[in-house]
């Protein structure tokens, strides 16, 4: 009990220490009322419906917004929450913005050391490394295995409906399309067929269903404040409390990584990758086989990189599918002109990247579904002292007009992926609605915001 009590008051004094920076303030940036001393703004920010207060303050705050953090007086300035030119600054600028200790501990038991854990040069490595296995030529190659995947997924929803006789079947849109999403990408990336769609009970398509909903989603109010906690202390620190002691909502990832495939995979097609005989396999046999050490990835980089692929990717694409879906529900006007279309090519079946780059208002609607990302944050933090050219000028709580404003060492920053991709400034009046006509006025992917 003694050791536990002197490490808490150490923690008390290094976060008190912290709190008080000789450093510039931003404490004057408008933003909403701190409603909790405890938890800050983080309540209403986590546990709203998603992006709800990153439109609301965008609107009335604009595109630089103060939020208080979890324990006020203990943590570092105030969080600076970014939409229009902070998070575009602040993306292709110079100023060092490394993610949050807690959240980048979550990933890292997640997926290990891979890209979306990596900083600084480790970043640019890997990112170099595994582009040219992710480009144009690449993915038109996998077309047929995406083609396949969505036949073989229609089938399983017409045989499900044709079994019942009352023709009242519920069909579990979301769950369906994660598995077909994760057959698609096994095969397409690394040649492996997991079987989701034809094994229901597969374990680890059973194991990957839900699992960013259950370690991110709807925290509760304890969550929201060890994540807070965790935010502001040492990285080392984070990471062997996370290992030792982890939250119970972590116990999903630690099951998950017990039947991670990804080390088997490299185990079993070593000699493939090594001749480059695999096909969607381009990324592995460079990243694994480079003639040149300090520019290739380790091996425990290679099984990151490879569950970042399978979790993410297929999590996030079945995810915008599923919200592309639902909007088509929505608008049965984009229903009828999309089939039209379709029905236009004068095909039902091998239809070829020609005839999709032919088809201008499917893509349309697939670029309007990637603007309304189903990310809508990214949580980083000032690696240095820097001044931030703005966009728009920003009136502070004084009366002040910035047009620059300065951002402390220490400052964490939110940039609002939801709020930029809804910017009427820039994408229109209705901006807050899916509208593929107005992607006419942009390029391949013209003035969207992803997260790295």
């Amino acid at each position: 009990m003694t050791s536990v009590s002197a490490f808490a008051c150490l923690l008390v004094l290094y976060l008190v220490y912290r709190r008080f920076p000789k450093r510039i303030s931003i404490s004057q940036v408008r933003g909403p009322p701190c409603s909790s001393w405890l938890f800050g703004n983080w309540i209403e920010f986590l546990q709203a419906p998603a992006g709800e207060l990153d439109f609301r303050c965008s609107e009335q705050f604009g595109g630089i917004v103060r939020i208080n953090a979890p324990l006020g007086f203990l943590g570092r300035p105030p969080h600076d929450h970014g939409s229009e030119g902070h998070s575009i600054c602040l993306s292709h600028g110079e100023l060092p913005i490394p993610k949050l200790t807690g959240r980048s501990a979550i990933i890292r038991s997640l997926f290990g050391p891979g890209l979306t854990v990596m900083e600084g040069h480790d970043h640019k490595r890997a990112r170099k490394i595994m582009l040219p296995g992710f480009g144009g030529p690449e993915s038109r190659s996998f077309l047929p295995v995406f083609i396949g995947a969505a036949g073989k997924l229609a089938q399983k929803w017409q045989d499900l409906i044709a079994s019942d006789a009352q023709q009242m079947t519920v069909v579990s849109i979301p769950w369906w399309i994660s598995r077909a999403t994760l057959d698609a990408i096994g095969e397409a990336a690394f040649d492996y067929h997991f079987g989701a769609l034809d094994n229901t009970g597969n374990a680890l398509a059973d194991m990957y269903t839900n699992l960013f909903f259950d370690v991110f989603g709807l925290p509760t109010k304890s969550s929201i404040l060890s994540l807070g906690i965790a935010d502001e202390i040492p990285p080392s620190v984070v990471n062997f409390l996370f290992r030792y002691f982890p939250p119970r909502r972590m116990a999903h990832i630690f099951e998950t990584n017990k039947l991670s495939v990804a080390r088997k995979l490299v185990e079993d097609k070593t000699a493939a990758l090594w001749k480059a005989e695999v096909a969607g396999t381009y990324f592995l046999s460079w990243a694994n086989h480079s003639e040149k050490m300090e520019t290739g990835l380790e091996e425990k980089e290679v099984l990151a990189q490879m569950n970042t692929i399978i979790l993410a990717g297929h999590e996030t694409t079945a995810n915008s599918l599923t919200f592309a879906l639902f909007e088509l529900y929505k608008q049965p006007e984009i229903q009828k002109r999309l089939r039209a279309e379709i029905r236009g090519m004068g095909k039902t079946s091998d239809y070829t990247a020609s005839d999709f780059d032919n088809m201008l208002y499917l893509t349309a609607v697939v670029k309007e579904t990637l603007v309304h990302s189903i990310f809508c944050n990214t949580f980083r933090v000032a690696g240095g002292d820097e001044v931030l050219p703005l966009l728009n000028p920003l009136t502070l709580d004084t009366g002040e007009v910035l047009t620059e404003l300065p951002i402390p060492k220490g400052t964490k920053i939110i940039t609002s992926i939801a709020a930029y991709n809804r910017h009427k400034a820039i994408f229109g009046e209705d901006a807050d609605v899916l509208n593929p006509d107005q992607q006419g006025f942009f390029g391949v992917y013209g003035n969207m915001y992803e997260p790295r």
